[in-house]
């Protein structure tokens, strides 16, 4: 124990921190040991005065614990927990109003204690706190920040535009100044409108009917390169129908379709109110070129032609379920599988090839995109790694090219013998063929011109993905594609396009069992004779009791039974057929990337 004190003593002496007392004081680490005698305390000449509480060490004061301001900043965030705007603003007023009486005592706030109070008015019950008063005390928070020179950010000048639209004064510009704010914020304070920025504003000018000033919100929402969702779309279309302007309503009918796939109740009540108008009887066409229409369906990937309201006359509009034979419950249209379109699929392969000419062997690649130009009449690529390879990771788990076989003769049945291309890297080709059976079952495949094979330091993923895409076909892979390779591609329409050609596959008492894409698309569909197909959502899960929206003029429907096309060939798509069992292991692994042991690259 002496020492230990004698060591502190010496350590303070040092450090010119020491003072004799009459009455000695243990650092913890002495007092740990447990407390001397009496007769020891008096023994000691010295204090040892804990480091920590040397008046050279300064504790941090707690963030808004003291200051001028402290009393209000501790209000608002206690006003801010409890949503309670008119207090925040009644301790603000009185912060201001003491700070004014004293001029040493000025009221200094963070950005972000004024954000907290223009989100308060933002957010306020208008039955309380009224749009207007909201509004003006919006104003006085936003003129003192700056005038306190605290630096606006994008949610400041969102929050006060969303305040100022709410204000709903009979012939005030509320509107017009909070479009105003987000279009001038960029000019103003170098900051970005986001999404949310316009929303308010485009709701102001819905409320208030005023269409034309609603498409320049869109317009400017588009040169800020910020996309409308399905709120605004719902906003934009609903004050177009109202203003009875059908060529509004027709174009974001279509840019509904593009974005949302399953649309909101909402938004259905909408739609539903523009269909049923005088306006929307008017509008149209009695007479168009059939051909015309069914070539625009084609190249825009099925699903719509995008030429007009087509017919004339009042509409009809059902709430329907669609069949076990894919037919729409109200009028038999058969619902369309609808691809991603030409324009689309040509910047998609280009995408996929410039890639790949990056990161792969350019020659090789080139090599591989002459020999597909030349060889097109595939209608299904094969990716052979991940199917020899599927469930295969186990002790006495390896290629199987059983698996593969048993696929590939399952695909040409559906293709009537026709053969699909099958993708294979060089290396396991090789190890393939010192097997005897392995060989034979290869040069079957070379034969009849089957296989390709990628060369040696490639990944064959860009091989089998590009011709997928090139030749416009099907895919036979359980590969998600999650992976970075599909992550550099980064494109909208890639899910789309994998939903509408992947095949998946399982095994059922070692028969292939293929897994069709879905054989109609849950999105907005415009048939070639102007009816529309439009489905909700459906938050319990269960397809069969999903609603649609089943809109036509007179039965129009009812004339176009045939089987829908997409890209310039007809997809009859059977159903499966898999077994009770099969279907219960496809739901178990629908989460899961079933991969196999792939990535071949050396």
């Amino acid at each position: 124990m002496w020492l230990a004190v004698h060591l502190h003593h010496g350590l303070k002496q040092l450090m010119g921190q020491w003072q004799p007392l009459t009455a000695p004081k243990f650092p913890p680490f002495v007092r740990a040991l447990g407390q001397p005698s009496p007769s020891r305390r008096s023994r000691v000449a010295v204090s040892v005065t804990p480091m920590a509480s040397t008046a050279t060490t300064r504790r941090r004061p707690r963030r808004g614990s003291k200051g001028p301001n402290a009393d209000l900043c501790r209000t608002l965030t206690d006003c801010t927990r409890r949503g309670d705007a008119a207090a925040a603003m009644a301790a603000f007023d009185a912060a201001v109003s003491d700070a004014d009486a004293d001029a040493d005592a000025p009221l200094r706030l963070a950005a972000h204690q004024y954000n907290q109070l223009l989100h308060l008015l933002a957010a306020a019950d208008r039955s309380s706190f009224p749009g207007p008063a909201a509004a003006a005390d919006a104003r006085r928070v936003f003129d003192h920040m700056l005038q306190a020179g605290a630096p606006p950010s994008e949610a400041t000048i969102t929050s006060l535009a969303r305040v100022t639209a709410a204000a709903d004064d009979p012939g005030s510009s509320a509107a017009d100044e909070a479009f105003e704010l987000v279009a001038t914020m960029k000019d103003k304070y170098g900051l970005s409108p986001r999404l949310r920025s316009y929303g308010p504003v485009l709701a102001a000018f819905r409320r208030a009917g005023e269409a034309a000033k609603a498409y320049a919100v869109e317009a400017h929402m588009t040169a800020s390169g910020v996309s409308p969702e399905e709120p605004e779309l719902a906003a934009l279309l609903d004050v177009s129908s109202r203003a009875g302007d059908a060529d509004k309503v027709y174009e974001y009918m279509h840019k509904l379709r593009q974005i949302v796939d399953c649309v909101s109740e909402e938004t259905v009540g909408v739609v539903e109110a523009w269909f049923r108008s005088d306006k929307a009887a008017m509008a149209g066409k009695s007479e168009w070129n059939a051909a015309q229409v069914k070539d625009a369906i084609v190249a825009n990937g099925g699903g719509c032609h995008r030429l007009g309201w087509l017919g004339i006359g009042p509409w009809t509009v059902q709430r329907v379920r669609v069949g076990a034979d894919d037919q729409c419950g109200g009028c038999r249209y058969r619902l369309a599988c609808i691809d991603i379109d030409m324009e689309e699929t040509q910047r998609f392969a280009d995408s996929v090839a410039g890639l790949a000419l990056e990161r792969e062997t350019k020659t090789n690649f080139s090599r591989f995109q002459e020999w597909l130009e030349a060889n097109k009449e595939y209608q299904a690529i094969v990716d052979g790694a991940n199917i020899a390879l599927y469930q295969q990771n186990f002790a006495e788990g390896g290629f199987s090219l059983t698996q593969l076989d048993a696929v590939i003769t399952e695909v040409r049945d559906r293709y009537h013998g026709k053969w699909p291309l099958i993708i294979l890297h060089n290396k396991r080709i090789s190890k393939l063929m010192e097997n005897a059976s392995n060989r034979h079952l290869i040069e079957t495949w070379r034969t009849n011109g089957a296989l390709y094979t990628s060369p040696s330091g490639s990944n064959d993923d860009w091989y089998w993905l590009y011709a997928a895409i090139k030749l416009n076909c099907l895919l036979v892979t359980n590969d998600e594609m999650r992976d970075h390779i599909f992550e550099l591609l980064g494109s909208s329409f890639f899910p789309k396009w994998k939903q509408r050609h992947r095949v998946k596959y399982t095994f059922n008492k070692g028969k292939a069992v293929l897994v069709m894409p879905p054989p109609y698309s849950l999105e907005i569909q415009e048939s070639e004779v102007g009816s529309w197909h439009i489905p909700m959502e459906e938050k319990s899960g269960d397809e069969r009791g999903r609603i649609w929206l089943c809109i036509g003029r007179g039965g129009s429907c009812k004339e176009h039974g045939e089987v829908p096309t997409t890209n310039g060939f007809v997809h009859e798509i059977p159903p499966t057929e898999a077994s009770n069992l099969v279907q219960q292991r496809l739901a178990e692994n629908k989460d899961e990337s079933i991969t196999g042991k792939r990535k071949d690259r050396d």
